[in-house]
């Protein structure tokens, strides 16, 4: 290997992939993009594997090469020209779930496709059975919205106007999605321009060839972290509280086999496949695997198809974590996924428990909402995202109010959201003793009271830990649980959908109507504590009860402190 040329070729590659997101988020019209980030880029060769990507949504990463591989098999390369530009967002054909839209552009070298550059990002507005896609009580995938197979949006440079017609008149918001597709495929022009530029400065052979190398890296790398691993099949589970439709517990279970210098993930033990929308595709199941292993390894491995190759997974059909079409899947990729990943962090801890962290809050909250903005004359669509606790590690607390493991996202300013959509944010703070107890303690999670300045607002969530609390690792108490309760104007309760609305879940919930005055208010969960509270730092301790992090009372019964270690 030349491992000069490979780190610059590599750190090239990275940069594109950094400055396609910037594209995208700069030119973007929904703050989805523009402000949450809920997208990544990333450029694969001809086979489909990813060869560089970018530090936006660990999702999309570990699901990229999924989905690549999947659309050259229905859409070959031979029928590919120059200036075409692929659209695809079908969960049952490779995707992770239905709003999540994946933008392809051939890259051509003297006639022959090298490679993709690929922008994915979640749409806001995607049509199906409520504003924002989020059905929480969908039981097909048809309520879901508008599911495309790979298609050309663009035939060699010329928009195929067919294409873009049924897709704008299947949405509620047709001038976001219209700009925000744009945003998606100007993205992609770039990291084809310059990732063309780079080929035609080191040559096509030799950029291959390092490429090649690169990966083989990664896979060096990768194998060599596994091998400090001990041999053995570790086990663990953790839950999903309700799937929307029924009140009951769906298990997800890891059996992590380490042998040598590989891994096996094999989801035997989970349950059945749901009625409602939390399953996951087999894309998300690969990828949740992935996103485990990238967090208990080297963070300077480089992220590609090579850094995989070790890491085996298994999941049944017909299972929570690998869904039979036609059924609904809409959460997999938010809910679940992170379930997923934290069920085999979880089961890592029984080998190397300096390696993991006590599952965070594990929900992106999913407040989805819909209406008509008299200000702006026009139909508008939001999918709002909130962070939660994380876990605590070996060494430090875990931290406050960050988007879920799967995410990477940013919460929209407070600022922006009141002058994009009609509310008004009375209060966002952080919830004291919501972060679990421990020798390092779990991150909080948050609370934000939303009042309407409109006359209707329909309201759909997806989210989860109301009732099923993250778990803490040796010794660690659970983190805090979240909530989503409604305040009718005029009225001083506050109740939450299954009481106000006679929803099933108050988690998981489609179409509710919000009126002006009324207010909604969101918890978001805590992340779970790691080591026995009693061995924490006075002096940490001291310093969370003086931040308003622990409260005195939970200090005493919880960390064994004296009374007032606060004074």
């Amino acid at each position: 290997m030349d491992v000069v040329s490979m780190n610059i070729i590599n750190s090239s590659m990275v940069s594109i992939c950094r400055e396609m997101g910037i594209t995208l988020m700069k030119t973007s019209y929904s703050t989805i993009f523009n402000e949450a980030l809920d997208f990544t880029c990333g450029l694969a060769n001809v086979k489909g594997e990813l060869i560089a990507v970018a530090e936006y949504c660990p999702a999309q990463i570990g699901g990229m090469p999924v989905l690549i591989e999947n659309c050259i098999k229905e859409l070959p390369i031979e029928d590919m020209k120059p200036g075409d530009v692929i659209l695809h967002n079908d969960p049952y054909r490779g995707g992770l779930h239905v709003p999540e839209h994946t933008v392809f552009k051939p890259i051509f070298i003297d006639g022959e496709v090298i490679g993709f550059a690929v922008a994915i990002g979640h749409l806001a507005e995607i049509g199906g059975m409520t504003p924002g896609g989020f059905a929480g009580e969908a039981t097909s995938i048809f309520q879901e919205g508008l599911r495309l197979p790979p298609v050309k949006i663009i035939q060699e440079g010329k928009d195929n106007e067919e294409v873009w017609k049924i897709m704008l008149a299947n949405v509620r918001t047709p001038r976001y999605n219209y700009g925000d597709l744009r945003a998606l495929i100007s993205a992609a022009d770039l990291g084809e321009e310059r990732l063309t530029e780079l080929i035609q400065k080191y040559g096509k052979e030799f950029f291959l060839k390092t490429v090649d190398d690169l990966m083989d890296y990664s896979e060096q790398r990768m194998r060599a972290e596994i091998a400090e691993i001990p041999n053995g099949h570790y086990e663990f589970e953790d839950y999903v509280e309700n799937d929307g439709i029924e009140d009951k517990i769906f298990t997800i279970k890891a059996n992590v086999h380490v042998l040598d210098d590989e891994v096996i993930i094999d989801y035997d033990g989970t349950s059945p496949q749901a009625r409602g929308p939390i399953n996951a595709t087999y894309g998300v199941a690969v990828s949740a695997a992935y996103n485990a292993m990238l967090h208990i390894t080297d963070p300077e491995i480089p992220r590609n198809s090579g850094c995989f190759r070790p890491i085996k997974v298994v999941a049944p059909p017909g299972t929570v974590v690998n869904v039979d079409y036609p059924a609904p899947e809409v959460g997999g990729n938010t809910e679940t996924h992170p379930r997923i990943a934290f069920t085999i962090i979880g089961a890592f801890s029984k080998a190397v428990p300096e390696r993991v962290a006590a599952c965070e809050g594990g929900t992106h909250l999913n407040f989805v909402f819909g209406g008509y903005h008299e200000d702006y004359d026009e139909d508008y669509v939001c999918y709002d995202l909130e962070g939660v606790g994380w876990g605590a590690r070996p060494y430090a607390d875990g931290n406050n109010m960050c988007d879920s493991i799967n995410g990477n996202c940013r919460t929209t300013p407070v600022e922006v959201f009141e002058t994009r959509y009609p509310w008004l944010i009375e209060a966002f703070r952080l919830v004291p003793d919501s972060g679990g107890a421990g020798q390092y303690r779990g991150g909080l999670g948050a609370e934000k009271i939303l009042r309407s300045r409109s006359d209707l607002i329909t309201v759909s969530q997806m989210t989860d830990r109301h009732k099923i609390a993250p778990f803490g690792l040796f010794g660690g108490k659970e983190g805090g649980l979240g909530a989503t309760l409604i305040q009718k104007e005029g009225e001083k309760e506050w109740k939450d959908v299954s009481e106000a609305y006679g929803k099933v879940s108050t988690s998981k919930f489609s179409n509710i109507s919000i009126q002006y005055g009324d207010r909604v208010k969101i918890v978001t969960p805590g992340g779970g504590g790691y080591g026995d509270p009693k061995l924490r730092d006075p002096e940490k301790l001291k310093e969370d009860i003086l931040e308003g992090f622990v409260s005195e009372e939970a200090a005493e019964t919880l960390y064994g402190a004296k009374e007032s270690i606060s004074k």
